[in-house]
């Protein structure tokens, strides 16, 4: 059946088959496509295969020996070093200096002279008490023969009165006899406390006058001078201070700081090694002689004085000398020990990225979720245990429950456990891209 041109015109052209070579050219992109995904990936997986081939053969592990030795924990603070004795010299006197005897770092005694003030006007004031003193003497001279005169006087009148019977003399110049006498006596007492009064004030004069010479209280060392001849001290309110001595530099005493966190271990006892800026390689030795329980705030930071005695024989120490000292609260001799590090390695964690992946991880890597682990409660003595990990002979790790001691933060004790000194101890991982 044939059919006009213009009902071919208006046939839908949907209706119209394809042709066969049209549908072999869709098919074969669609498989072109899916066999280049498959060559992508098996490139990918292969790449990555690879790349982990070679971590794991470039693994290594950091080790360090298990090892016997000395452990000691200590405890750090500052502080300042100062005599075991220091003396403030001062004078209670006023006036001019005269002389100054003694210099900085000079050595003297007990009792010896350092500097002496002008006396001049103390003499003289000793002068004119002396005199007080003589002529209160004399009124006591006088009282007592006023006292003699007196005397004699009532007795003769006494004497008159027996003879006469009674008629002569008067009662009235009886009487008056003995009212003086009475009043020679009186004057005789004041005369007497007059005496004392100029004494007292004699022997306080006389006293200034020997404080006028400034005498070292103790045995020691001037640390410092604070007076030159001819300068005016005075000492109206309060004693200034003219030298600071110290008596003994061979004994010195260190007060340091300690922080709270720390004083429930430092006791009355303990030794401590300290050093200076002056001699930083050097190490002194001190002994703890007090702690104390008053405290001290510094910007919200708490701290306890705490006193050490140290031996200062070659005088190298000096007042005033910063000091960082170490306290020793805990020690452990002849320890099984291995580095603080080797806590805190997991082989489980630190190999993790050099596990191998498959391809399908690859493609379609899979969200990670935490793993949750059983809590179990720990007992007093698992609480003190702890994994480690050994290079064993196969060069693989082998892990190793043991108990832990003391730790100063670099090295901790093993009280327990399947070690023995010279064991390999895994400390890290290390690969050739981590050393590059």
């Amino acid at each position: 059946m044939k059919t006009s041109p213009q009902e071919q015109i208006d046939i839908d052209p949907s209706l119209v088959l394809q042709s066969p070579h049209k549908r072999s050219g869709l098919s074969c992109f669609f498989w072109l496509l899916i066999l280049g995904g498959l060559v992508a990936a098996g490139y990918f997986y292969f790449i990555q295969q690879q790349g982990n081939g070679q971590d794991a053969a470039q693994i290594k592990y950091k080790t360090e020996e298990a090892r016997i030795g000395d452990l000691i924990v200590t405890v750090t603070a500052t502080g300042t070093l100062q005599p075991t004795n220091q003396v403030e010299v001062g004078s209670e006197l006023s006036g001019n200096i005269e002389a100054v005897l003694v210099d900085y770092n000079d050595h003297v005694q007990a009792g010896q002279v350092l500097a002496r003030l002008d006396v001049s006007r103390l003499k003289a004031q000793v002068q004119q008490k002396k005199a007080s003193l003589a002529t209160a003497e004399a009124k006591v001279l006088s009282a007592d023969a006023t006292i003699q005169e007196t005397a004699s006087k009532l007795g003769q009148l006494e004497k008159i009165w027996k003879l006469s019977g009674g008629k002569t003399p008067s009662q009235f110049d009886i009487d008056a006899a003995k009212a003086a006498t009475a009043r020679a006596r009186a004057e005789r007492v004041g005369a007497a406390a007059g005496v004392d009064e100029v004494q007292a004030a004699l022997n306080i004069t006389q006293t200034d006058l020997s404080k006028a010479e400034i005498v070292s209280p103790v045995n020691g060392i001037v640390l410092s001078r604070n007076i030159e001849p001819g300068q005016t001290v005075a000492a109206s309110f309060s004693a200034p201070v003219l030298f600071d001595l110290a008596e003994d530099l061979t004994k010195m005493e260190l007060q340091v700081d300690v922080d709270e966190a720390d004083i429930g271990q430092v006791q009355e006892g303990q030794e401590a090694q300290f050093t200076v800026d002056a001699y930083p390689e050097r190490k002194f030795f001190a002994k703890i002689r007090q702690v104390r329980f008053a405290s001290t705030t510094t910007n919200g930071v708490v701290t306890y004085k705490t006193v050490l005695t140290v031996d200062n024989a070659d005088l190298a120490l000096r007042p005033g000398m910063t000091a960082t000292a170490e306290i020793i609260v805990q020690k452990a001799e002849q320890a099984l020990l291995i580095p603080a590090a080797a806590l805190r390695f997991s082989p489980q964690s630190q190999e993790k990225q050099q596990r191998k992946s498959s391809i399908f991880d690859a493609l379609m890597p899979r969200p990670r979720f935490p793993r949750r682990e059983k809590q179990v409660r720990q007992t007093d003595e698992e609480k003190d245990q702890q994994q480690i990990w050994l290079l064993g002979k196969n060069k693989q790790p082998k892990s190793v429950v043991v108990k832990l001691g003391l730790s100063d933060g670099s090295n901790t004790q093993i009280l327990t456990g399947d070690i023995k000194a010279g064991d390999l101890v895994i400390t890290t991982l290390i690969t050739d891209r981590n050393q590059q």
